[in-house]
C-alpha cells in the first residue's frame, strides 16, 4: 500500500509521518508512506476547475489540482490520500467538508483521509502528555494542566511556555523564526507519541478516520470527466 500525505508545512510533517506509521503497523498493514509539505494552508482557488496560479505553493490552493493528478495516476490502486492542516481559526467541520467535497469530485477513485488539527499541530503533541515528558521532561506541567485539550487558544504558544525556559522571547519573537524551534519540538516529541494514548479530539478523529479507510478495499475505477 501507498500513502501519500499533503501536509501544510515542514514542522508538521514529521509528526504526521510518524504516526500514520504507527497506526498502520498497529493494523499489521506495510505501507510506503510519502510527505509532500507545501507552504502554508492557503484557501481554496474560486475556479476549482481551473489551473493553479502560477506560483501557487499552499495546500488548499494546489489541492483540486493535485486530487486530479493522484486520480489519473493512481486511481482504483491501493493508495490512501491524506490531507492534514491546522484548522487554525477556521470552522474545524465546515473545512472538513469542504476538503472531502474537493476530494470526493476530483479523486473519486482514491481513499482520502482529513485530518484537522484544533487549532494547530501543537495539540496533537500535547494530547500525549506521557510522550511530551519523555521528550521533555522538565516540562512545566503547571502550564499543562491549564490547557483545555483542542481549545482555541495559541497552542504552539503553551506548548512553548511549558518546555522552554526562553518562551517570552521566543512568543516575542514569532513567525517565521519559531518555525525552526517549531519543527524541532515536533521532531524530539513525535518520537514517543503513541496513537492510542493520544486524548485530542481532532487526533481521535483522524485516527479512525485512517484505520477505516485502512479497512475498506481500494475504490472501484469510474469514468469521470475530471
Amino acid at each position: 500500500m501507498l500513502i501519500e500525505i499533503l501536509a501544510e508545512d515542514k514542522s508538521g510533517s514529521v509528526v504526521v509521518r510518524r504516526e500514520v506509521q504507527k497506526i498502520c503497523s498497529k493494523a499489521g498493514i506495510d505501507t510506503a508512506i510519502n510527505v509532500r509539505p507545501h507552504r502554508g494552508c492557503g484557501s481554496f482557488p474560486k475556479d476549482l476547475d481551473a489551473k493553479p496560479a502560477k506560483f501557487a505553493n499552499s495546500l488548499l490552493d494546489l489541492l483540486p489540482a493535485e486530487c486530479r493528478a493522484y486520480n489519473s495516476v493512481y486511481g482504483g490502486k491501493d493508495l490512501i490520500l491524506i490531507v492534514v492542516m491546522d484548522s487554525d481559526d477556521k470552522d474545524p467541520q465546515s473545512l472538513r467538508s469542504g476538503i472531502y467535497e474537493v476530494a470526493r469530485k476530483y479523486a473519486p477513485d482514491v481513499r482520502s483521509v482529513v485530518g484537522l488539527c484544533t487549532e494547530e499541530i501543537e495539540a496533537w503533541m500535547l494530547g500525549d502528555r506521557k510522550a511530551l515528558l519523555k521528550a521533555y521532561p522538565e516540562a512545566d506541567v503547571s502550564v499543562l494542566d491549564s490547557y483545555e485539550q483542542d481549545s482555541v487558544c495559541g497552542t504552539w504558544e503553551v506548548l512553548c511556555r511549558a518546555i522552554s525556559e526562553d518562551y517570552d522571547e521566543l512568543i516575542d519573537i514569532g513567525y517565521p523564526a519559531i518555525g525552526h524551534y517549531k519543527a524541532q519540538w515536533a521532531t524530539e516529541i513525535s518520537r514517543y507519541l503513541e496513537p492510542e494514548n493520544n486524548v485530542s479530539p481532532s487526533f481521535t478523529t483522524f485516527k479512525y478516520a485512517l484505520e477505516t479507510a485502512l479497512k475498506n478495499p481500494k475504490p472501484i475505477v469510474r469514468k469521470t470527466s475530471f
